[in-house]
């Protein structure tokens, strides 16, 4: 298992779910779904095995030992077996914020959407607020999957703001602060 420099902790459990970091065997999967779901991801192109891999060896296989990465990943295991992968992006270490970014196995969208990114959402909040001490943690999302925004206002973040880019997507930002979790976390 990889391990994150930056991390006290490597894995993240809550009942048969677990968050570890991101492991190269879930990488053609994880490929399958970005391609899948690639309508609401920033992501160009569909992505290629070639593409990948050496995303793996030149990207994920440095951040392990980085003392302030700007993205820290894992794959997301329901039972030991892989159900999707996220993590914490465009990490800000001086403000100490960070994007949540998050995709699951597409086929279990339809009936377990909002079971899985609370799972998610409650085990990347851990590794966030109590592991790493940001302060905020948010999410940038393009507005065309209406179920994530209850998913994620159930989990009680708030919607922050909302707004049209250049490709005239409307974006909705939804955050979460260090100190209205503690509020709510049950150890």
């Amino acid at each position: 298992m990889n391990i994150y420099k930056v991390l006290n902790e490597q894995v993240f459990n809550s009942g048969a779910f677990s968050l570890v970091p991101i492991r190269f065997e879930d990488r053609i999967d994880i490929m399958k779904w970005r391609n899948e779901q690639i309508y609401h991801l920033r992501q160009t192109k569909p992505l290629t095995i070639k593409d990948q891999d050496y995303y793996f060896q030149n990207t994920i296989n440095k951040i392990f030992d980085q003392n302030q990465p700007t993205q820290i990943l894992f794959s997301f295991l329901e039972n030991e077996v892989c159900i999707g992968y996220g993590g914490l992006v465009h990490v800000n270490w001086k403000v100490k914020n960070a994007e949540i970014s998050f995709i699951m196995n597409t086929e279990l969208e339809e009936k377990r959407f909002e079971e899985i990114w609370s799972k998610f959402l409650r085990l990347i909040e851990e590794v966030a607020f109590l592991n790493l001490e940001l302060n905020k943690i948010y999410t940038h999302a393009i507005d065309v999957r209406p179920r994530l925004y209850d998913a994620i206002e159930k989990q009680s973040f708030v919607k922050e703001r909302s707004f049209t880019n250049l490709k005239n997507d409307k974006i909705i930002i939804h955050s979460k602060i260090k100190t209205n979790w503690k509020k709510i976390y049950k150890h």
